[in-house]
Formats: structure tokens, sequence, C-alpha cells
């Protein structure tokens, strides 16, 4: 459909014809009959011949300019994009145990908090129409950043987080009831909470288990990911020594987080479990948001600019030709 984007331009198409009114002289020449019935046949006689050479010119050039002006374009046919996303809270456990190097990544060691970055940042950059938020506890919870669609500041937050930056202990039921507390703020049907920890519950203001009653009344869904290996190598007094290094980690409670919200526990003892684990939350249902109508549309703005270009060019030619 073609339309013009601000028709009331051409309200303005009069505007040459009345500033012409205007300017020309308002007295009454002397009459005398002979001499006026001679210079309105001159004038009669020298408007048609305007008529029919270039006084055409100007008036053509001022309507090409109007339309240009008016913005001609031409408008598809609707398209409706129908929004999906989800509203993920990402925990990140930044304990002193995180520092374990138990996690390979290509055959060579890396703490937790390193091989977490790693995946998670993967995880993130497929988030396309999700909104995300950062949150990292230690001693207690801090919100890094709030939900957001912005996935570049998301992984940035996350990529500068260090181990020792909240402390050194894990407090778990402090992040759940931050979490729930941003999530409360954004009107939505789906919250999701993704919950990565190494251990148990050692610090914070609030027990896992309130924190859990707050995230059920609040409809949030807890996917927890108990992060560590099983077994290490490790050198003591006695020589290398077999040990559990996830030892600390509490995987009752996590289990019963996530079973209670209608979430998932998993256990990521190494990079591909955690990998999968990622790909499995791919799989979570999304939510339809409202839907947004576009309308594509082409701008035929050069046309009517390239005939006042055109006619301009005219009006130059014929000027240089009669000058001559």
């Amino acid at each position: 459909m073609f339309e013009f984007a601000l028709p009331w331009i051409f309200l303005l198409a009069p505007l040459p014809w009345l500033l012409r009114r205007r300017t020309q002289p308002s007295g009454n020449p002397l009459y005398f009959p002979p001499l006026a019935t001679l210079a309105a046949q001159q004038q009669q006689n020298q408007t048609r011949a305007q008529w029919r050479r270039p006084a055409l010119l100007p008036l053509l050039f001022w309507l090409c300019l109007l339309c240009a002006a008016a913005e001609p374009r031409w408008l598809g046919e609707p398209v409706t994009l129908p929004q999906q996303g989800r509203d993920m809270m990402l925990a990140v456990d930044l304990s002193g145990s995180m520092n374990i190097n138990d996690m390979v990544i290509e055959g060579q060691s890396y703490n937790r908090l390193d091989a977490v970055k790693h995946v998670l940042g993967q995880f993130i950059a497929k988030r396309q129409g999700d909104r995300l938020g950062l949150i990292l506890f230690a001693d207690a919870a801090y919100q890094q950043t709030p939900l957001t669609f912005d996935r570049t500041t998301v992984q940035k937050m996350l990529d500068d987080a260090v181990l020792g930056l909240v402390g050194q202990r894990t407090a778990i039921g402090e992040a759940i009831g931050l979490s729930v507390k941003r999530f409360n703020t954004y009107q939505s049907s789906n919250k999701v909470l993704i919950l990565l920890s190494d251990g148990a519950n050692t610090a914070g203001n609030i027990q896992p288990r309130e924190a859990l009653e707050l995230a059920k009344a609040a409809g949030v869904k807890i996917y927890a990911v108990g992060v560590g290996a099983e077994q290490m190598v490790q050198q003591g007094i006695f020589g290398p020594q077999l040990v559990n290094p996830s030892a600390d980690l509490d995987e009752k409670l996590l289990t019963e987080l996530a079973s209670e919200t209608g979430g998932r526990y998993f256990r990521a003892r190494n990079l591909q479990e955690l990998s999968e684990i990622y790909q499995m939350l791919d799989q979570l249902e999304p939510i339809e948001r409202d839907q947004l109508n576009y309308r594509p549309q082409q701008s035929l703005l050069h046309w009517p600019l390239a005939g006042a270009l055109l006619l301009f060019a005219i009006a130059l030619w014929r000027r240089s030709r009669y000058a001559v």
C-alpha cells in the first residue's frame, strides 16, 4: 500500500502563489482606455506564452519537493513476530572451595569457577530472547546484573567475577532469597533460577529452607547444579592419595530445593557433564510474550527527489540557452 508519512505537507502547496501575490504592487495606475486595452492584451499574451514555455517548471519543481518532504513510502503486508523467552537468574557460587583444580578443559586442569565461566559463557551466548540476571554469592549474595536482554553485559560481569570477591563461605539461602526478591519486581509467568554451588550452606541471614518457601510462593523454579569432581589425586605425606574434593557438597539440600519447586538437580563432575546440563536447560518450555506486529516499509523518497533534480537541470539549460 502506498502512502505519505506526512501528508499535511501538501498544505504548503499554495505558498509560492501567496508570496507572489503579496509582493505585487498595490497602487492603481493611471487609467486611459486605449492604453489599458493594449496593456491587457499584452499581459494576456505574455501569460499564455509563459504557460506554453517554461512557466510549468517552477510549479512541477515545487510539487516534487513537497512530495519528497511528505516522505512517500510503500507498506508491505503486516508480519506478526511472536516473542518467546524465559526469565532466568544465574546464581554462581564464589566461595573458597570453587578454587579447587578438579575440572579438566582440553587436557588441562582448571578450578571450578573457571570451568563454570567457560561453559556458562556458551550458555549465555545462546540465550537470544531470554532475559538474564546474575547473582554472585559467598558470605552474602549480591546482584551483579538485573534481569536484562543485554547478554553482553551479563557475560562481562561473569568474566569479571573473582574468588574472594564476596568472602569464602557459602550463602545458598541468601542467594535464593535475593533471586526471589528480584523476580517479584517483574511481571512474568516463567521464573527460573539456575543455582551453581559446590558446597553446603554455611553463611547468610536466611536459611535455605526458609528461602525455599519464598521461592515456592513466588512460583520460582530452581535448577540446582552441584559442581566438583568425586575423585582427585592429591599429594600427601605418604605420597599420592585419592580423595573426594566434593565431600562438602550438600546434594540432599540441592535436590530438595529443586524438586520442591518443580525443577531438577544436576551433578556436574566434569566439564562434559556441565555442558550436557546446559543443553538440557535449553529445552525448558519458553513462555509466550506479547506479540509484535511489524510492517515492512520501503522508502520512495528518491523518486520525487530525482524528478526535482531533473527539472532543475532543465531550467538551468533553458536559461543558459536563452541567455546566449
